[in-house]
């Protein structure tokens, strides 16, 4: 059965774009009205030519697609405010905004971009006047602007002025939520082109899917990519030879070593969180078996046996245990094995088939893809209450990959009869997709935080 399930997955893989051209629309599908509303002004720009990037709706695009965020329309907003003493807070406070965040942009004499920029806490503004006061080192009440969360300036060249709003966006992200943002990483994919010289295509992006670069090509299939813990190799399978191995690819300079050609099957790489082994799955014994290698010592450890297939490994966050996918008790269900003493133990069992398993970053839940009567869904499942909930409902959900914070899923499913990436976020009321303009995009992978 699994063996059939992965063959299905791997015919399916006829993956993705006709050419690497405009970058993967995000189309957000479900969840904005439970966002929470936010308003980033239009930063003011100072120059006389246009600017090159418009660094606040980067801000404000990074911010909804998170699903935590609601960023108030422009057209909307009572004033632009370019300061936080021009704040008028109870406008905001009538749209129900409780944080704003604005700046002004201007070109230095080296021609690089200035930025400036605040956010500013409208409750506690609204509540103080703007003005509060604060006991100073040596005991005495002094003017605070306290309602200021951070206020911040940067100089950035030109070409980097997206990258620098996705930085902006970090920031903001996590002084609102306490979490880490993940806006700075980047996406791998796999795209198939039939007419082309060389149709399958690996791909790399910003985590939007802008800046959309080829890293690879082939005429031979490409499959599984998987980044390394520091964000500058991918891990991938490639039928170059007429059979399935594993390379490791330098992404900076295009380096690609072999890392395992054995007979039969070589697949689904896997970087251990210190990034010095890999787990994979070999079936030079007859039957699929997860295995780990020691990447400077190439020292190979079987990890499971017996008649069963066992696939799709991935660590747990500690690197002392890995799950894996298994048909040991019939149909596809995930296991657990402890890397020191060998124990394995399922652990899901709510629904006929559960695989292609992932844990997230604090190693509280599984998401995986969920078999039923309704179809293969994403599903999350809580680690230590063993409850399960079910976070989509597009069609043949597979891939799963979580961002480096752990607040999103990136996967691919199948709109208007083709493969699309789609995200949902870890609580499943927010969704998105990313829909090729000319192609089909499959197998994502999330980078670390770069």
């Amino acid at each position: 059965m699994l063996k059939r399930i992965l063959l299905g997955m791997a015919v399916m893989l006829g993956v993705v774009s006709q050419h690497a051209t405009a970058a993967l629309e995000l189309v957000i599908t479900d969840g904005i009205d439970s966002a929470r509303p936010i308003a980033i002004v239009p930063f003011k720009w100072e120059g006389a030519e246009p600017l090159p990037q418009d660094v606040s709706a980067v801000v404000a695009s990074d911010l909804q697609r998170s699903g935590k965020f609601s960023p108030v329309a422009t057209s909307k907003m009572p004033q632009t405010p370019y300061d936080a003493m021009d704040v008028n807070f109870n406008a905001w406070t009538s749209l129900g905004v409780d944080s704003l965040l604005t700046g002004t942009i201007k070109k230095n004499e080296q021609g690089n971009y200035e930025v400036s920029y605040q956010l500013v806490d409208v409750i506690r503004g609204q509540l103080t006047g703007g003005k509060s006061r604060a006991l100073s080192d040596d005991g005495q009440l002094v003017l605070s602007n306290d309602h200021v969360l951070f206020k911040k300036r940067a100089t950035v060249p030109a070409n980097r002025l997206r990258e620098y709003a996705h930085r902006i966006s970090d920031l903001v992200y996590q002084e609102l939520t306490g979490e880490r943002g993940a806006f700075l990483t980047r996406i791998a994919y796999v795209v198939v082109s039939d007419k082309a010289d060389y149709p399958y295509q690996l791909r790399i992006s910003d985590y939007d899917g802008y800046n959309e670069k080829l890293v690879l090509q082939s005429k031979q299939p490409l499959m599984s990519p998987a980044w390394s813990p520091d964000g500058k190799k991918i891990a991938y399978v490639s039928f170059q030879s007429g059979q399935a191995e594993i390379f490791v690819m330098n992404i900076y300079t295009g380096k690609s070593e072999r890392i395992t050609s054995f007979p039969r099957h070589n697949g689904a790489p896997r970087f251990s969180p210190d990034g010095k082994s890999l787990a994979l799955v070999l079936s030079k014994t007859g039957q699929l078996q997860v295995y780990t290698l020691n990447l400077e010592s190439r020292k190979l450890t079987q990890i499971t046996s017996g008649r069963s297939n066992n696939t799709e490994p991935f660590w747990k966050p500690d690197g002392k245990s890995l799950i894996f996918t298994s048909d040991r008790g019939g149909n596809p269900q995930i296991y657990e094995v402890n890397l020191s003493d060998g124990k394995t133990e399922r652990i899901t069992w709510q629904g006929s088939q559960n695989l292609g398993g992932q844990i997230t970053p604090d190693g509280r839940y599984l998401v995986m893809v969920n078999g039923s009567r309704s179809g293969f869904n994403l599903a999350k499942q809580d680690l230590e209450t063993g409850s399960v909930q079910i976070l989509t409902k597009t069609l043949l959900d597979e891939s799963p990959s979580i961002a480096p914070n752990g607040s999103m899923v990136i996967y691919s499913s199948i709109y208007n009869k083709t493969n699309v990436l789609s995200m949902v976020s870890i609580d499943g009321r927010f969704k998105a997709r990313l829909p090729a303009t000319n192609g089909r995009v499959r197998a994502p992978a999330w980078s670390p935080f770069l």
